[in-house]
């Protein structure tokens, strides 16, 4: 009887032991939440990815838990407020779904200032943070800003080739730069988080959207759209921003190598690569959207040239917006321009 109460207590300590032992291997362990599926491009190219260089960057000292289409509750508007209060550590998220609250941030997304590549498009919005987007995020500690590929056309049932085209047409978009460039169309925009789309584009709820190839697999919008446009060599009608950003207490609360690992794995080359995967699950969705006898439409130059004419107005509308906040917009459309065109890579 005496041996297996020993034993017993000999186990229990073990396992005791164990835990410890794992608590100590892992002391810093975060939620990241976000809004897209769990199969995602997003999670399973750029999240997971992300995460486990932080992982292995620490050796070991931090787990990152990813809690994909908002499992831990809210809508993904309130993604920022929920890691500006300390609800989950780590958000990645649309700045566009929070209007306005990233005004700095949204040069990037702005119709020719972003053209066709995210690679630069990154590399220009990290080389501009500290002098000139840091103020757009107080209560955060932005590990990483980036884009997608850039606002490609997808259409329930119309072939859309000139800015005309899109008269009186519903759209649905996620940023405010996006409803100013079909404004400017002469559409209406819809403002919608992406995964409520295959319901709206299957009800006729919206005509189409201003958005990238990629999500065409995760939402199955083969199964909802019949043409699939972009513009001369691969041009978009601007970009959406993201962020991936850590509340800012608990960043502070880190010990610098912990916050080292996070830097390295977010840096240049991270931003570099991921402009190389958004453009590769570009190529995916188109090929998905093909082989389901979909149309993939590209625009001639002179066709680009006529949306090129058309959307000029909404950088001055943006410059003007920004300007009566105390931003100079015209210097950050110019400073964005420059560096986009430094690390181009197409």
């Amino acid at each position: 009887m005496r041996f297996r109460y020993l034993a017993k207590a000999l186990a229990i300590g073990a396992v005791t032991f164990w835990a410890a032992g794992a608590a100590l291997a892992q002391d810093h362990i975060f939620k990241l939440h976000h809004f897209l599926g769990a199969n995602s491009p997003t999670q399973t190219e750029t999240l997971e990815p992300w995460a486990r260089a932080v992982e292995e960057n620490s050796g070991g000292k931090v787990r990152i838990e990813i809690y994909p289409a908002m499992t831990l509750g809210g809508r993904p508007p309130e993604l920022i407020n929920q890691v500006r209060d300390g609800v989950v550590d780590l958000i990645w998220t649309v700045n566009g779904y929070t209007p306005g609250l990233f005004p700095r941030t949204e040069v990037i997304e702005l119709p020719f200032v972003y053209l066709n590549d995210p690679g630069a498009a990154n590399l220009a919005l990290h080389e501009m943070f500290e002098t000139d987007l840091k103020p757009d995020y107080p209560g955060v500690e932005v590990m990483f800003l980036h884009v997608h590929a850039g606002q490609a056309i997808v259409m329930r049932d119309a072939e859309v080739r000139a800015p005309a085209d899109f008269a009186d047409r519903k759209m649905r978009i996620p940023t405010r730069t996006g409803a100013w460039v079909l404004e400017a169309l002469g559409a209406s925009p819809v403002a919608m988080p992406v995964p409520d789309l295959p319901q709206a584009m299957s009800k006729g709820v919206v005509d189409g959207a201003l958005i990238p190839f990629e999500i065409v697999p995760a939402l199955k919008l083969q199964d909802q759209a019949a043409y699939h446009i972009e513009l001369a060599d691969r041009t978009r009608l601007g970009t959406t921003s993201f962020q991936m950003s850590m509340n800012k207490a608990r960043w502070d609360s880190l010990p610098p190598e912990i916050q080292q690992a996070f830097r390295d794995a977010s840096g240049p080359d991270w931003l570099a690569e991921l402009g190389r995967i958004w453009r590769g699950t570009e190529e995916a969705g188109v090929a998905m959207a093909v082989a389901a006898g979909r149309t993939h439409v590209t625009l001639t130059e002179d066709e680009t040239a006529a949306f090129r004419a058309v959307l000029e107005p909404v950088v001055d509308r943006w410059i003007d917006d920004v300007s009566g906040r105390g931003v100079d917009g015209a210097a950050l459309v110019e400073k964005a321009r420059m560096l986009i065109a430094k690390h181009g890579s197409m």
